[in-house]
């Protein structure tokens, strides 16, 4: 069975989606980077690495160098679904990174959003 097309959609379409719903509300770029590394373990150069080469979100999660341990924390709704009853693994991952762009959307303290962790 395919998987769902977001999964081939690249991370470079998404993310200045998620910078600009950022920026919209005082936050910043760098600040969707630091979620972003918090929960894959990319580093920054491994954030440029993926968006300059295109990759999916598919292939993105899988070569990610570890999801931080604290990710199950993230809990709420994203496009009207409860993120932590989520089942496809691929796809609670897509929609944690949705929901921590939403929290810097929202104006969250950044310790609140990394779940206690300076980054």
């Amino acid at each position: 069975m395919a998987g769902h097309r977001i999964f081939s959609t690249s991370v470079a379409s998404v993310y200045p989606h998620y910078v600009a719903k950022a920026e919209r509300r005082g936050r910043t770029r760098e600040e969707v980077d630091q979620v972003i590394c918090w929960l894959t373990g990319h580093d920054e150069a491994g954030l440029r690495e993926a968006l300059e080469d295109q990759r999916d979100l598919e292939t993105f999660f899988a070569t990610a160098p570890a999801m931080n341990p604290n990710a199950s924390l993230i809990t709420g709704v994203v496009c009207g679904i409860r993120v932590e009853e989520i089942e496809d693994p691929l796809m609670q991952r897509i929609r944690w990174m949705d929901k921590l762009v939403d929290e810097l959307k929202g104006r969250k303290a950044m310790t609140a959003i990394l779940r206690g962790s300076a980054g």
